[in-house]
This record gives C-alpha cells, structure tokens and sequence, in this order.
C-alpha cells in the first residue's frame, strides 16, 4: 500500500516537471519566439526524460526484496546520470540551441524535487 502511494508522489513530480517545462517554453516562446521555446523545451528534456526511466525502474523493482530494491536504485541512478550526459551532448549538437535558455529550463525542471519535498510532505 505504501508503495502505491510513493509512485503516486513520483508521479505528481514527474507531471509537475512536465508542467514547469511547458510553461518555461510558452514564456520563452512568447518572449523572444520558437528558436528560445524549442531551447527551453530540450532543457526540460533533458531534466525530465532521465527522472521518467528512474522513476519507471524503482517502480518495476517495488516486489523485489530490499537487496534487490537497492540494486535497482543505484543502476537506476547511474543509467539516469549516464542519460543525461547523453542527452546534453546531443541536445547541444543541435544548431540555434541557446545554451543558457537550455540551462534555465533544465534546473528550474530539476528544482521541481526541492519544492516538491516542502508542498508535499504529510
């Protein structure tokens, strides 16, 4: 039962991230147009992406035992690390990529965890 409700909050991180990526674009978007909205949304990405399969494969190993639970968890984290250099290597290989815009987008995506600790506690 308590897993259940674990994925839950992962999920509500995961459509949160979703969320904040999608505002950034607009706001990017509508403030200097598509070339820093298509930046914004790869920054967002790249941050989200990595945190899907993670969460994904933590939830796949909820019915192993605890050894198994922690394997998961750090091949889960590193794959997760590995995705992400990946993905920022390519995404920069892409021309008119505003770095910075990327980058905003990216850590804004990712700060989602922190106030997401503070909103959601019980």
């Amino acid at each position: 039962m308590a897993v259940e409700n674990q994925f839950s909050a992962v999920a509500k991180v995961l459509c949160a991230q979703a969320l904040i990526a999608v505002v950034f674009a607009i706001g990017f978007g509508s403030w200097s147009g598509m070339e820093l909205a298509k930046s914004s949304l790869l920054g967002g990405a790249v941050a989200w992406l990595p945190n899907l399969y993670f969460g994904c494969r933590i939830y796949l190993a909820r019915q192993r035992n605890a050894q198994g639970i922690l394997g998961a968890f750090y091949s889960g984290e590193t794959i997760k690390l590995i995705l992400t250099a990946a993905l920022f290597v390519m995404v920069l290989q892409i021309p008119d990529v505003n770095f910075l815009v990327l980058l905003v987008t990216y850590i804004a995506v990712l700060s989602v965890f922190w106030f997401a600790l503070l909103l959601w506690r019980n």
